[in-house]
Protein backbone atom coordinates (compact mmCIF):
# COMPACT_ATOMS: atom_id res chain seq x y z
CA UNK A 1 0.00 0.00 0.00
CA UNK A 2 1.30 3.21 -1.14
CA UNK A 3 2.05 6.08 1.56
CA UNK A 4 -0.48 8.68 -0.64
CA UNK A 5 -4.06 7.17 -1.28
CA UNK A 6 -5.16 6.11 -4.43
CA UNK A 7 -8.09 7.43 -5.45
CA UNK A 8 -10.92 7.01 -8.48
CA UNK A 9 -12.67 9.93 -10.04
CA UNK A 10 -16.12 9.47 -11.15
CA UNK A 11 -18.10 12.54 -12.55
CA UNK A 12 -16.56 15.53 -14.22
CA UNK A 13 -19.39 18.09 -14.50
CA UNK A 14 -19.47 21.53 -12.89
CA UNK A 15 -19.28 20.01 -9.14
CA UNK A 16 -16.03 19.02 -9.52
CA UNK A 17 -14.20 21.63 -10.56
CA UNK A 18 -13.19 22.59 -6.80
CA UNK A 19 -12.59 18.83 -5.77
CA UNK A 20 -9.71 19.59 -9.20
CA UNK A 21 -8.58 22.79 -8.06
CA UNK A 22 -8.51 21.00 -4.18
CA UNK A 23 -6.59 17.27 -5.32
CA UNK A 24 -4.16 19.24 -7.16
CA UNK A 25 -2.90 20.78 -3.91
CA UNK A 26 -3.22 17.73 -2.43
CA UNK A 27 -0.28 15.69 -4.37
CA UNK A 28 1.32 14.45 -1.48
CA UNK A 29 -1.35 12.88 0.08
CA UNK A 30 -3.43 11.57 -2.65
CA UNK A 31 -2.96 9.90 -6.02
CA UNK A 32 -4.79 10.33 -8.47
CA UNK A 33 -5.33 6.57 -10.10
CA UNK A 34 -8.11 7.77 -13.27
CA UNK A 35 -10.80 9.93 -13.92
CA UNK A 36 -14.04 8.52 -15.68
CA UNK A 37 -17.21 10.10 -17.08
CA UNK A 38 -19.75 8.74 -19.73
CA UNK A 39 -18.56 11.48 -22.26
CA UNK A 40 -15.11 10.75 -23.52
CA UNK A 41 -14.63 14.83 -24.73
CA UNK A 42 -15.55 15.56 -21.30
CA UNK A 43 -12.99 13.12 -19.77
CA UNK A 44 -10.67 14.55 -21.61
CA UNK A 45 -10.87 18.26 -21.11
CA UNK A 46 -11.30 17.48 -17.56
CA UNK A 47 -8.09 15.48 -17.53
CA UNK A 48 -6.05 17.93 -19.80
CA UNK A 49 -7.26 20.79 -17.28
CA UNK A 50 -6.02 19.08 -14.54
CA UNK A 51 -3.39 16.89 -15.09
CA UNK A 52 -5.21 13.98 -14.00
CA UNK A 53 -5.11 10.21 -15.45
CA UNK A 54 -7.91 9.27 -17.69
CA UNK A 55 -9.37 6.02 -17.14
CA UNK A 56 -11.85 4.18 -20.29
CA UNK A 57 -14.32 2.12 -18.13
CA UNK A 58 -15.55 2.09 -14.43
CA UNK A 59 -14.97 -1.55 -13.85
CA UNK A 60 -11.14 -1.12 -14.64
CA UNK A 61 -11.15 1.30 -11.73
CA UNK A 62 -13.35 -0.83 -9.21
CA UNK A 63 -11.17 -3.78 -9.65
CA UNK A 64 -7.93 -1.86 -9.77
CA UNK A 65 -6.00 -2.89 -6.13
CA UNK A 66 -4.02 0.90 -6.26
CA UNK A 67 -7.40 2.15 -5.97
CA UNK A 68 -8.23 3.34 -2.07
CA UNK A 69 -10.69 5.07 -2.24
CA UNK A 70 -13.67 6.71 -5.22
CA UNK A 71 -14.57 9.90 -5.22
CA UNK A 72 -18.41 10.49 -6.78
CA UNK A 73 -19.29 13.17 -8.36
CA UNK A 74 -22.14 12.12 -10.86
CA UNK A 75 -25.81 13.73 -10.37
CA UNK A 76 -28.04 11.87 -7.89
CA UNK A 77 -29.47 8.88 -9.70
CA UNK A 78 -26.16 7.85 -10.96
CA UNK A 79 -24.46 6.50 -7.42
CA UNK A 80 -26.32 3.66 -6.41
CA UNK A 81 -24.95 1.24 -8.69
CA UNK A 82 -21.54 2.70 -8.57
CA UNK A 83 -21.28 2.78 -5.07
CA UNK A 84 -22.50 -0.52 -4.74
CA UNK A 85 -20.06 -1.73 -7.12
CA UNK A 86 -16.78 -0.08 -5.70
CA UNK A 87 -17.97 -0.74 -1.78
CA UNK A 88 -18.08 -4.42 -2.80
CA UNK A 89 -14.43 -4.15 -4.40
CA UNK A 90 -13.25 -2.79 -0.94
CA UNK A 91 -13.36 0.88 -1.63
CA UNK A 92 -14.16 3.54 0.32
CA UNK A 93 -16.62 6.03 -1.02
CA UNK A 94 -16.96 9.74 -0.80
CA UNK A 95 -19.90 10.98 -2.78
CA UNK A 96 -20.72 14.37 -3.09
CA UNK A 97 -24.50 15.19 -1.17
CA UNK A 98 -27.34 14.46 -1.16
CA UNK A 99 -26.06 10.42 -0.99
CA UNK A 100 -29.50 9.64 -2.82
CA UNK A 101 -32.76 11.37 -3.64
CA UNK A 102 -35.10 9.67 -1.06
CA UNK A 103 -33.89 9.02 2.72
CA UNK A 104 -34.65 4.91 1.87
CA UNK A 105 -32.26 4.57 -0.87
CA UNK A 106 -30.28 7.22 0.97
CA UNK A 107 -29.69 4.51 4.00
CA UNK A 108 -29.43 1.76 1.57
CA UNK A 109 -26.34 3.21 0.43
CA UNK A 110 -24.95 3.57 4.16
CA UNK A 111 -26.35 0.05 4.68
CA UNK A 112 -24.72 -1.29 1.57
CA UNK A 113 -21.02 0.26 2.97
CA UNK A 114 -21.29 -0.81 6.22
CA UNK A 115 -22.03 -4.01 5.36
CA UNK A 116 -18.54 -3.89 3.05
CA UNK A 117 -16.92 -2.86 5.91
CA UNK A 118 -16.16 0.40 3.52
CA UNK A 119 -15.75 4.40 4.77
CA UNK A 120 -18.60 6.33 3.60
CA UNK A 121 -18.21 10.28 3.53
CA UNK A 122 -20.40 12.43 2.04
CA UNK A 123 -19.32 16.25 0.76
CA UNK A 124 -20.67 19.10 3.18
CA UNK A 125 -17.66 21.31 3.11
CA UNK A 126 -19.65 23.86 4.50
CA UNK A 127 -18.56 21.67 8.16
CA UNK A 128 -14.96 22.53 7.28
CA UNK A 129 -14.98 26.24 7.01
CA UNK A 130 -12.55 28.17 10.12
CA UNK A 131 -15.86 29.46 11.45
CA UNK A 132 -18.27 26.58 11.39
CA UNK A 133 -15.48 24.90 13.69
CA UNK A 134 -14.57 27.88 15.79
CA UNK A 135 -18.69 27.58 16.84
CA UNK A 136 -18.81 23.81 17.02
CA UNK A 137 -15.68 24.84 19.47
CA UNK A 138 -17.57 26.77 21.70
CA UNK A 139 -21.10 24.74 21.49
CA UNK A 140 -18.88 21.55 22.75
CA UNK A 141 -17.08 23.33 25.42
CA UNK A 142 -20.65 24.86 26.66
CA UNK A 143 -19.77 28.34 26.22
CA UNK A 144 -22.79 29.47 24.99
CA UNK A 145 -25.02 27.71 26.74
CA UNK A 146 -28.25 26.11 25.41
CA UNK A 147 -29.43 26.66 22.14
CA UNK A 148 -32.90 27.92 22.66
CA UNK A 149 -33.77 29.93 18.58
CA UNK A 150 -32.10 28.64 15.28
CA UNK A 151 -32.90 30.71 12.19
CA UNK A 152 -31.49 28.99 9.48
CA UNK A 153 -31.80 31.36 6.14
CA UNK A 154 -30.59 30.13 2.72
CA UNK A 155 -31.79 33.46 0.03
CA UNK A 156 -29.91 32.14 -2.80
CA UNK A 157 -31.34 32.77 -6.64
CA UNK A 158 -30.65 30.52 -9.85
CA UNK A 159 -31.24 31.85 -13.40
CA UNK A 160 -34.00 29.88 -15.34
CA UNK A 161 -30.90 28.54 -17.47
CA UNK A 162 -29.46 26.67 -14.38
CA UNK A 163 -33.16 24.73 -14.09
CA UNK A 164 -32.55 24.50 -18.55
CA UNK A 165 -30.19 21.88 -18.09
CA UNK A 166 -32.19 18.39 -18.96
CA UNK A 167 -32.87 16.82 -15.51
CA UNK A 168 -32.38 19.55 -13.06
CA UNK A 169 -34.53 20.30 -10.69
CA UNK A 170 -36.56 17.23 -11.41
CA UNK A 171 -37.38 14.08 -8.59
CA UNK A 172 -35.99 11.39 -11.24
CA UNK A 173 -32.62 13.11 -11.32
CA UNK A 174 -32.00 15.06 -7.96
CA UNK A 175 -34.87 14.19 -5.97
CA UNK A 176 -36.21 17.67 -5.35
CA UNK A 177 -35.13 21.41 -6.02
CA UNK A 178 -33.53 23.97 -3.44
CA UNK A 179 -33.76 21.40 -0.23
CA UNK A 180 -31.53 18.60 -1.63
CA UNK A 181 -29.72 20.62 -4.37
CA UNK A 182 -28.84 23.66 -2.65
CA UNK A 183 -29.97 23.98 1.26
CA UNK A 184 -28.76 20.61 2.52
CA UNK A 185 -25.37 22.10 3.31
CA UNK A 186 -26.70 24.38 5.82
CA UNK A 187 -29.36 22.43 7.01
CA UNK A 188 -26.51 19.63 7.74
CA UNK A 189 -24.46 22.18 9.44
CA UNK A 190 -27.11 23.11 11.21
CA UNK A 191 -28.26 19.75 12.73
CA UNK A 192 -24.35 19.27 12.89
CA UNK A 193 -24.28 22.05 16.02
CA UNK A 194 -28.01 21.83 16.94
CA UNK A 195 -28.82 18.24 17.19
CA UNK A 196 -31.89 16.65 15.78
CA UNK A 197 -34.83 18.18 14.63
CA UNK A 198 -38.47 16.43 16.51
CA UNK A 199 -41.30 17.87 14.15
CA UNK A 200 -41.62 20.69 11.40
CA UNK A 201 -44.62 22.20 10.10
CA UNK A 202 -43.56 23.54 6.70
CA UNK A 203 -44.63 24.73 3.17
CA UNK A 204 -42.74 24.28 -0.14
CA UNK A 205 -43.94 25.82 -3.45
CA UNK A 206 -42.68 26.63 -7.18
CA UNK A 207 -42.66 30.13 -7.97
CA UNK A 208 -43.08 31.70 -11.27
CA UNK A 209 -39.72 32.79 -11.40
CA UNK A 210 -38.84 29.40 -12.58
CA UNK A 211 -39.97 26.85 -15.09
CA UNK A 212 -38.88 23.47 -13.03
CA UNK A 213 -40.87 20.06 -11.20
CA UNK A 214 -39.56 20.62 -7.80
CA UNK A 215 -39.56 23.06 -5.27
CA UNK A 216 -37.94 26.56 -5.52
CA UNK A 217 -39.05 27.50 -2.21
CA UNK A 218 -39.40 25.72 1.34
CA UNK A 219 -40.47 27.54 4.53
CA UNK A 220 -40.73 25.88 7.86
CA UNK A 221 -41.10 25.73 11.85
CA UNK A 222 -38.73 23.44 13.58
CA UNK A 223 -38.63 21.80 17.20
CA UNK A 224 -35.60 20.40 17.98
CA UNK A 225 -35.14 17.02 20.07
CA UNK A 226 -33.05 19.30 22.68
CA UNK A 227 -36.52 21.69 23.47
CA UNK A 228 -35.01 24.46 21.13
CA UNK A 229 -37.16 26.16 18.36
CA UNK A 230 -36.49 27.60 15.07
CA UNK A 231 -37.26 28.27 11.55
CA UNK A 232 -35.56 27.69 7.87
CA UNK A 233 -35.98 29.12 4.68
CA UNK A 234 -34.73 28.57 1.59
CA UNK A 235 -35.01 29.75 -2.26
CA UNK A 236 -33.19 29.78 -5.54
CA UNK A 237 -36.19 32.52 -6.34
CA UNK A 238 -34.66 35.33 -4.23
CA UNK A 239 -33.41 37.52 -6.53
CA UNK A 240 -30.01 38.82 -6.65
CA UNK A 241 -29.15 36.60 -4.53
CA UNK A 242 -27.26 36.37 -1.41
CA UNK A 243 -24.87 34.53 1.07
CA UNK A 244 -26.88 31.64 3.47
CA UNK A 245 -26.69 32.24 7.39
CA UNK A 246 -27.71 30.28 10.45
CA UNK A 247 -28.24 32.25 14.13
CA UNK A 248 -28.32 30.62 17.07
CA UNK A 249 -29.68 32.48 20.44
CA UNK A 250 -28.27 31.28 23.14
CA UNK A 251 -28.17 31.72 26.84
CA UNK A 252 -25.09 33.54 26.93
CA UNK A 253 -25.24 35.18 23.63
CA UNK A 254 -26.21 35.02 20.12
CA UNK A 255 -24.66 34.03 17.24
CA UNK A 256 -24.42 34.60 13.35
CA UNK A 257 -22.54 32.34 10.43
CA UNK A 258 -22.67 33.94 7.34
CA UNK A 259 -20.56 34.56 4.73
CA UNK A 260 -17.85 32.01 6.07
CA UNK A 261 -17.68 34.92 9.76
CA UNK A 262 -19.11 33.84 12.72
CA UNK A 263 -20.34 37.37 14.80
CA UNK A 264 -20.77 36.49 17.95
CA UNK A 265 -22.53 38.89 20.62
CA UNK A 266 -21.78 38.12 24.23
CA UNK A 267 -24.78 38.99 26.60
CA UNK A 268 -21.86 40.80 28.28
CA UNK A 269 -21.21 43.36 25.69
CA UNK A 270 -18.66 41.85 24.20
CA UNK A 271 -18.44 41.35 20.28
CA UNK A 272 -16.40 38.81 18.60
CA UNK A 273 -15.56 38.06 15.37
CA UNK A 274 -13.52 35.14 13.58
CA UNK A 275 -13.02 34.04 9.93
CA UNK A 276 -13.00 35.68 6.54
CA UNK A 277 -15.75 36.39 4.24
CA UNK A 278 -15.76 34.30 1.35
CA UNK A 279 -18.27 33.96 -1.64
CA UNK A 280 -20.44 31.22 -1.17
CA UNK A 281 -22.30 30.52 -4.35
CA UNK A 282 -25.87 32.29 -3.13
CA UNK A 283 -25.96 33.93 -6.90
CA UNK A 284 -26.23 33.33 -10.67
CA UNK A 285 -22.79 31.70 -10.25
CA UNK A 286 -23.18 28.57 -8.59
CA UNK A 287 -19.66 28.20 -8.40
CA UNK A 288 -18.37 30.75 -6.92
CA UNK A 289 -16.98 29.85 -4.12
CA UNK A 290 -13.05 29.19 -2.75
CA UNK A 291 -11.92 25.42 -2.85
CA UNK A 292 -10.17 25.07 0.26
CA UNK A 293 -13.40 23.44 2.29
CA UNK A 294 -13.37 20.85 -0.70
CA UNK A 295 -9.46 20.37 0.36
CA UNK A 296 -9.70 20.10 3.94
CA UNK A 297 -12.68 17.81 4.08
CA UNK A 298 -11.09 15.35 1.63
CA UNK A 299 -7.69 15.53 3.34
CA UNK A 300 -9.94 14.81 6.28
CA UNK A 301 -11.19 11.80 4.66
CA UNK A 302 -7.85 10.56 3.34
CA UNK A 303 -6.53 10.69 6.58
CA UNK A 304 -9.56 8.90 7.86
CA UNK A 305 -8.40 5.73 5.77
CA UNK A 306 -5.01 5.68 6.40
CA UNK A 307 -5.72 6.17 10.22
CA UNK A 308 -8.59 4.22 10.08
CA UNK A 309 -10.69 6.72 11.76
CA UNK A 310 -13.98 7.34 10.87
CA UNK A 311 -13.99 10.57 8.44
CA UNK A 312 -15.69 13.69 9.84
CA UNK A 313 -19.00 13.68 8.16
CA UNK A 314 -20.39 10.07 7.50
CA UNK A 315 -22.80 8.80 5.34
CA UNK A 316 -24.74 7.44 8.72
CA UNK A 317 -24.54 11.18 10.40
CA UNK A 318 -25.84 12.56 6.85
CA UNK A 319 -29.08 10.64 7.05
CA UNK A 320 -30.17 13.21 9.61
CA UNK A 321 -30.57 15.87 7.21
CA UNK A 322 -32.30 13.50 4.70
CA UNK A 323 -34.97 12.90 6.72
CA UNK A 324 -35.23 16.76 7.74
CA UNK A 325 -35.58 17.48 4.17
CA UNK A 326 -38.14 14.19 3.34
CA UNK A 327 -40.26 15.84 6.51
CA UNK A 328 -40.00 19.32 5.43
CA UNK A 329 -41.52 17.81 1.88
CA UNK A 330 -44.33 15.38 3.38
CA UNK A 331 -45.20 18.61 5.53
CA UNK A 332 -45.83 21.13 2.89
CA UNK A 333 -47.60 18.01 0.99
CA UNK A 334 -50.16 17.22 4.00
CA UNK A 335 -50.22 20.33 5.50
CA UNK A 336 -49.68 19.00 9.03
CA UNK A 337 -46.58 18.83 11.29
CA UNK A 338 -44.57 15.63 10.68
CA UNK A 339 -43.09 14.05 13.49
CA UNK A 340 -39.35 12.72 12.41
CA UNK A 341 -38.27 9.09 13.48
CA UNK A 342 -34.92 8.51 14.60
CA UNK A 343 -33.05 5.95 12.27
Amino acid sequence: MSDRVGLAIIGTGMAAKPHALALQELGDLIDIRGVYARSAPARQHFCETYGFKQADNVQSLACDPSVDALLLITPPNARSDLITLFANNGKHILTEKPLERTANAAQAIVDTCDSAGVLLGVVFQHRFREASQALAALLAKGSLGAIRIVRADVPWWRDQSYYDEPGRGTYARDGGGVLISQAIHTLNLMLSLTGPVASVQAMCSTTPFHRMEAEDVAAGALAFESGAVGSIFASTASFPGSAESLTLDCDNGSVLLKSGVLTIHWRDGRVETIGEEAATGGGADPMAFPHDWHKAQIADFATAIRTGRAPRVTGRQAMSVHRLIEAIETSSRTGRMVRITKG
